[in-house]
């Protein structure tokens, strides 16, 4: 597997990342959407293997105090490489330095993450557009 890691989002196909996270599956992602999030992230990582973007992952960071890892995303057909690891190890290092590194992720993926030293934390807590589905889905607890 002959990949080619990129962080520039310059000629970047927005629906083929949309598409990338559809098929991952993290949702349904606008290209537009998508295209605000990444441009407004310190870190990225762009990940193709013969021209096809195959995993991607960025992170929202102040150069000091906080970075936030998010959408780290693999094509089901490179899930379980390692590429998802490598993706996260990268983000890991380019945040090097901050106070603190939270991440996001999908209920069920905590074991994942806890092989790189992420801790469940109490105090956390967020606003989501949509409460009602955010619960459902098991991102927080119910009111």
């Amino acid at each position: 597997m002959k990949l080619a890691w990129s962080d520039s989002i310059d000629n970047l196909d927005w629906r083929e990342l949309a598409a990338l996270y559809r098929a991952a599956p993290l949702g349904n992602k606008l290209p537009a959407t998508l295209q605000v999030a990444f441009t407004n992230s310190m870190f990225r990582c762009f990940v193709r293997e013969n021209g096809v973007l195959v995993g991607v992952g960025r992170a929202l960071a102040d150069g000091t105090d906080c970075s936030y890892i998010c959408d780290v995303a693999v094509m089901p057909s490179h899930q379980g490489t390692g590429l998802g690891k490598a993706i996260v190890a990268k983000l890991l290092a380019l945040s090097a330095g901050h106070k603190k590194i939270i991440l996001y992720a999908v209920p069920g993926k905590e074991p994942f993450y806890k092989k790189f030293g992420f801790r469940r934390m109490r105090t956390a807590m967020a606003i989501f557009e949509n409460q009602a589905l955010a619960a459902e889905r098991g991102y927080i607890d119910e009111p």
